[in-house]
């Protein structure tokens, strides 16, 4: 009894203390966004027999939902967006693990490369004009002439079309859109001149491809052989590996003064060549464990707080400020959209087309990042950076939409797979 009561005491002091406050929230937070990245797909589900909304939609909608701008039950911690930059990174390093090289090398990336150097001149031009100040025009214009290939491939991946012809141009059309603005952040953001930004970049690159060429020389056979060994025991040794090579080209991409987006988007590739030699039927395995620690644990998070952190009274309370939302939109079809039309498989029809210049404006994690470094460090306003995540969002609920309902009607009116439509 006694002890009963020493107890009752010692966890009353403890919830009167300031401190547990902070952990009460962190823990509700904690249970909501799970609630969250459940109800998500089930949504999706329900309306799949009306509309293909794509998952991230959802979770960026209920996190806005539940988030400070409007119910205020999900309060973003330290934490919580600690969690998010890892999901953040691994969207980006699966990206570079499911890029098919051989698949878009020649034609598709070289005019893919070339379609985003056009979009990032309009989109500096574009965020001149709008804000005529050169770092917040570079701001806008890096949002502008980015792809969301993290987002894309899943979409694609879920309809059937990654493999096609238009499924590979718009794979090429991510792979520039997501690298470029890379590249692009880590130089004019990296807080040195441009020169010593370039030559930091170049060593990173060149230290990445020695180590991506080593990997693709050796056979790794030691390697596979534990992978194979543990792949079904709590060793496990494939996906702590590849946490491994994930946080640490992060961490030496930071150290460098790069973005982390770089070093997760080189894990990803320098993974796959790691692996490719693998039996195949542990490459499946490790790529469905891959699915459920990105797909089911980290990216759900990076989208639902993007939902929390997203500054709805900043965006709704000028009238100005919210008529740039459909004003970005319509920039990112322009700028980006139509350049991608230079990817095009030969032979593509209006509907394919149309779909590449829908998919290739495609674009939110990019602008999710690129706004928060202008945000930080006052180039742009909150309203700039909520009105372009604004538009990212809407593009990633309207654009694939209407270019998987596009090429199915293309599909259905043309059933002859050797046509690039389908």
């Amino acid at each position: 009894m006694a002890v009963a009561v020493a107890l009752g005491v010692l966890f009353r002091e403890a919830a009167e203390v300031p401190e547990a406050l902070p952990m009460q929230g962190l823990s509700a937070s904690l249970v909501l966004i799970a609630v969250i990245a459940v109800v998500a797909p089930l949504a999706t589900r329900l309306l799949e027999g009306w509309v293909k909304v794509p998952i991230v939609v959802f979770e960026i909608i209920l996190g806005i939902l539940l988030g400070p701008s409007i119910l205020g039950w999900v309060q973003s911690t330290v934490f919580t967006d600690t969690l998010a930059d890892f999901g953040l990174a691994m969207l980006f390093f699966v990206a570079g693990n499911e890029i098919d090289f051989a698949a878009i090398r020649g034609r598709p990336i070289y005019r893919a490369s070339a379609g985003w150097v056009i979009s990032l001149a309009a989109g500096i031009g574009a965020g001149f004009i709008l804000v005529p100040s050169l770092e917040a025009a570079v701001i806008i214009g890096v949002a502008l002439c980015s792809t969301a290939l993290g987002a894309l491939l899943p979409i694609l991946r879920d309809a059937g079309v990654a493999k096609s012809p238009i499924g590979v141009a718009a794979t090429a059309l991510g792979a520039a859109g997501e690298f470029g603005p890379l590249i692009a952040i880590s130089l004019f953001f990296s807080g040195k001149q441009l020169g010593v930004a370039s030559g930091v970049l170049l060593g990173f690159v060149l230290l990445t491809g020695v180590a991506i060429y080593l990997a693709s020389q050796a056979r790794h056979t030691l390697f596979h052989a534990q992978v194979t060994a543990t792949l079904h025991t709590s060793g496990q040794f494939a996906v702590r590996s590849i946490l491994l090579i994930l946080s640490t080209l992060v961490v030496l991409s930071m150290v460098l003064g790069l973005d982390m987006l770089l070093g997760a988007f080189a894990a990803g590739v320098l993974w796959k060549v790691i692996i490719a030699r693998a039996p195949e039927a542990d490459r499946k395995v490790i790529e469905t464990k891959i699915d459920a620690l990105a797909f089911g644990f980290l990216v759900p998070i990076f989208f639902i707080d993007t939902g929390i952190d997203f500054d709805l009274g900043a965006l709704t309370s000028n009238t100005v400020t919210l008529a740039m939302v459909p004003l970005f939109l319509a920039l990112l079809l322009i700028i980006r959209g139509l350049p991608s039309l230079l990817t095009a498989p030969p032979g593509s029809g209006r509907a394919g087309k149309t779909a590449l210049v829908l998919l290739g404006a495609t674009a939110l994690p990019i602008i999710v990042a690129v706004t928060t470094i202008g945000r930080e460090h006052g180039l742009i306003t909150s309203g700039i950076s909520s009105a372009l995540i604004g538009a990212g969002m809407l593009s990633v609920l309207l654009f694939p939409l209407f270019a998987l309902r596009r090429l199915r009607r293309t599909e259905a009116a043309n059933p002859n797979p050797g046509t690039p439509e389908v």
